[in-house]
């Protein structure tokens, strides 16, 4: 294969008032072509290889794969060679961007993009106030029409996003309330304290669902809903403590079905997969895989040489919306909810293992798919300390991490190779969060600030100060709608765009 040879360019210099030269925009002609084969981010072969103008854009591009993939209607996919996204041009991003040969045969990888876009928040629309203490957790339901917060002050609040107005306060809990999670089909909200129990509300009532579930000895550190797909009852509920045991729950029985007891330190984080399998990171510094019927081990994940302080599954999101997409239907019957999210979860998972990730105070790590193998895909190293919180992109394809050393880490979904550093907070960040669509992440941090960023250059979107203290939680709700935050200065602040 040749090309037409070196591109010519061509520069016209201008005189200026001050004479000086200036050279204009240059003009790129006589590019030649390059030889491309297009591939799915599996590696599976899209068609024969194609002979393409060195300065294709990659509008261009989405109208050839559409054309390749017969798509009914267009879809809108993002695409990239080693890793570099094309965001101008081939030639320019590629070809320049990573000095490669035009005599290469590049392969071009194609992601699909989601089909709705999601505007970036950019003002806050309410500051509400409540909480007589920091707001520890802020989350809203599967569908977005509810949020839910809980607090240093042993209440949870339920707030009207329509109105931006309180709408119940439920009060049970005698100490701070650590951690809150949603059914998910909306229908019941958990919360786990210090005071070592766990309750249930109803978000309609904002009434306690009974009495409160009791055996941890120690305070309650996270909380998981077994998957719609999986029971469409949504009556079982795990959850971790400090006491180093997992306790799974028969919500509407209001007893224990089996306790699990096998870390020999504090369980931080919990996850149940939409494979029947549950995850659970210690101290003890391994990552646990349990049969979630049974309550057996499945398997160990040893690695980390320091606690384990947070996991994100690649499902994560279509596990937590459950029966409900972007268009906000909701189904008749618990059967139809099932078979909706199942169809849901096996699109986000492509018939692959969901893959886990965990992060850890060692200031590593690891990206793995525990239904398959002990064995790690990779190890990330980068951060300069403890990694605090990792999120995957709802589809999939790639997770954020965020750090005590003021900065939040892209990575790629699949491989677990890094993408890019993005820099701007002065304090340790402590959360992030997706936009629906995959394309904006926003974080919180020590510094009082949220920032979004932008996932196409990389760089900060929009800085959204108003905190008066550090922020210690922010969502982002299902629907793209609204972002919520909370933190040290006890506000919860509602942001729209």
């Amino acid at each position: 294969m040749a090309t037409k040879g070196p591109p010519i360019i061509k520069g016209r210099k201008i005189k200026t008032n001050d004479n000086s030269n200036k050279q204009e925009v240059v003009e790129e002609e006589n590019l030649g072509s390059i030889i491309a084969q297009l591939i799915t981010t599996e590696g599976e072969v899209t068609g024969p290889p194609l002979s393409l103008p060195a300065n294709v854009t990659p509008e261009q591009l989405e109208l050839l794969i559409n054309q390749l993939l017969n798509n009914d209607e267009h879809l809108p996919y993002a695409f990239s060679v080693d890793g570099r996204e094309i965001a101008a041009t081939l030639y320019k991003d590629i070809i320049q961007g990573l000095k490669r040969s035009t005599e290469d045969v590049l392969k071009i990888v194609y992601q699909p993009q989601a089909i709705f876009k999601v505007r970036a928040v950019t003002r806050c629309s309410s500051t509400l106030t409540g909480h007589s203490d920091a707001i520890l957790s802020v989350s809203f339901s599967p569908d977005g029409t509810q949020l839910a917060t809980g607090s240093g002050d042993s209440t949870v609040r339920i707030w009207d996003i329509n109105t931006d107005t309180p709408h119940y306060t439920c009060s049970g809990h005698n100490s701070w309330v650590l951690c809150i999670s949603w059914s998910p089909d909306g229908k019941s909200l958990a919360s786990g304290s210090m005071d070592k129990t766990v309750r249930l509300w109803d978000p309609e009532t904002g009434k306690p669902i009974g009495e409160p579930l009791k055996g941890h000895s120690q305070w309650i550190t996270c909380l998981a809903w077994e998957p719609l797909h999986l029971n469409p009852k949504c009556n079982r509920l795990a959850s971790s403590s400090k006491d180093g045991t997992i306790r799974i729950w028969d919500t509407k029985l209001r007893r224990v079905l089996f306790t699990i007891s096998q870390h020999t330190a504090a369980i931080t984080c919990i996850k149940w997969g939409g494979n029947g399998l549950l995850y659970s990171a210690s101290r003890d510094k391994m990552i646990k895989v349990w049969d979630s019927t049974q309550g057996k081990l499945v398997r160990t994940l040893e690695g980390h040489g320091h606690w384990v302080n947070t996991m994100a599954l690649s499902t994560d999101f279509v596990l937590r919306t459950g029966a409900i997409d972007h268009t906000g239907k909701k189904p008749k019957d618990e059967n139809e909810a099932k078979e909706w999210a199942l169809t849901r979860y096996k699109a986000a998972t492509g018939n692959k293992p969901e893959r886990l990730v965990s992060g850890s105070d060692d200031f590593t790590m690891f990206i793995w798919e525990p239904s398959e193998s002990k064995k790690p895909i990779a190890r990330l190293t980068g951060h300069q300390k403890l990694v605090n919180h990792a999120s995957f992109s709802p589809n999939g394809n790639m997770f954020a991490s965020a750090s005590f050393d003021n900065s939040v880490k892209l990575w790629d979904g699949l491989t677990g190779r890094f993408i890019a550093s993005l820099r701007g907070h002065v304090g340790p960040v402590y959360q992030v969060c997706w936009s629906s669509d995959s394309r904006l992440l926003i974080s919180a941090s020590k510094d009082s600030t949220l920032k979004i960023w932008d996932l196409k250059t990389k760089k900060i979107k929009i800085d959204l100060p108003g905190h008066l203290d550090e922020v210690y939680s922010v969502d982002w709700s299902p629907s793209g709608e609204k972002v919520a935050s909370g933190g040290k200065d006890r506000q919860l602040k509602i942001w729209r765009n």
